[in-house]
């Protein structure tokens, strides 16, 4: 019996030491809802954040940097334990930047998962880039991994499994569920 051949991607993502992932689009799913103070409210999935967890246990770090500001995303990022949150960000090549020289990374040691265009100067900066499958066509094009799932549907968790696995970690994550 022949294996399946590897995702084309593996390579990249096992070299991952830093995800970082936007918020509206693939933490969310995009929507902009208003409470009655007008209040922005969003709705996050919790297979993606507990990815997000099992990721850091595994020892790659997790960021998050968007271009809106909210103190929801505030209080998720904290709820998850993401130190690195870079929020109100328009030029996200710059954010990145800082947060490269902060943690003394190299881009090539760096993930993103974005779905617009403006994600692509750091998408194409870093060594594992992933998109939403309904994220920007543009966006899709250049990314080294799509998610099967929608974008707050638990796109950011397959991305998670997919580095997990890469590294060889996606195991040892699950043992502690299985005994």
């Amino acid at each position: 019996m022949t294996l399946p051949a590897p995702h084309p991607a593996t390579a990249r993502a096992q070299r991952v030491q830093l995800m970082i992932f936007d918020v509206d689009g693939v933490l969310t799913d995009g929507g902009l809802r208003y409470g009655p103070e007008g209040e922005a409210i969003k709705t996050f999935n919790v297979l993606d954040g507990h990815g997000i967890k099992l990721l850091q246990q595994s020892g790659v770090r997790a960021a998050i940097i968007s271009a809106r500001q909210s103190p929801i995303v505030a209080k998720r990022a904290a709820d998850l334990g993401i130190a690195v949150l870079r929020q109100g960000v328009h030029d996200k090549r710059a954010a990145f930047e800082q947060v490269l020289a902060e943690l003394g990374l190299s881009p090539a040691d760096c993930g993103f998962m974005g779905d617009d265009v403006i994600d692509l100067p750091v998408m194409t900066r870093v060594g594992f880039a992933a998109s939403v499958p309904n994220g920007h066509p543009e966006v899709r094009a250049r990314a080294h991994f799509v998610s099967e799932a929608r974008g707050g549907q638990g796109a950011a968790r397959e991305v998670c499994d997919f580095i997990l696995r890469a590294q060889g970690n996606y195991e040892a994550a699950l043992a502690p569920y299985l005994a």
